[in-house]
């Protein structure tokens, strides 16, 4: 049976809105501000993330997102992705162009995790992890936290209450904290 894990990037705050800043959010852009090592010893924890998981597990619009700037990278962690059964749940996307990628349903996620043998890691798709909070369906949070009050925008964790246990904490660079949860 496969863990479903939503493994998202968030300021101190736990806003995951925009961190690029190329939705117009007007608190965006937080994730850009990143020293080149601390950006280098964040691309290798994340390329870490994606050797190891079994699948991903996306939005729509996260799907998209990922697609527009994946599809074309080279290298051994775009070869990962591209490589990576992919599991998006949307109504409204038609276009896979990403290799490896199958459109399901949200009742779907279920079986999925029943047939993947491995971790299912949920990139982006703040909707999405919702959702799954509110199914019961996240096995495992992690965070990359960066040194950053966004001060409102959408948060990763969504309004359903959920127990969990931190497993654990690590610096990531200079200023970013890694956390990882379970829930009980």
């Amino acid at each position: 049976m496969g863990k479903i894990i939503v493994s998202h990037n968030v300021t101190l705050d736990g806003v995951g809105q925009d961190p690029t800043g190329e939705e117009g959010f007007d608190r965006g852009g937080w994730a850009n501000h990143l020293s080149d090592d601390d950006r280098a010893a964040w691309a290798k924890v994340e390329h870490e993330e994606a050797v190891a998981a079994a699948a991903m597990l996306l939005g729509g619009r996260s799907y998209d997102w990922f697609a527009s700037r994946w599809v074309a990278r080279t290298g051994e962690w775009a070869d990962r992705l591209r490589e990576m059964p992919k599991y998006v749940v949307s109504t409204t996307v038609t276009e896979l162009p990403w290799p490896n990628t199958t459109v399901l349903s949200l009742d779907a996620v279920g079986a999925l995790r029943q047939q993947v043998d491995g971790d299912i890691v949920v990139y982006g798709s703040r909707r999405l992890a919702h959702a799954l909070f509110d199914l019961g369906l996240v096995d495992e949070v992690r965070l990359m936290v960066y040194p950053h009050v966004a001060g409102a925008g959408d948060r990763v964790l969504g309004a359903t209450a959920t127990r969990l246990r931190l497993v654990d904490a690590r610096t990531v660079g200079d200023n970013l904290a890694f956390l990882t949860y379970r829930t009980l």
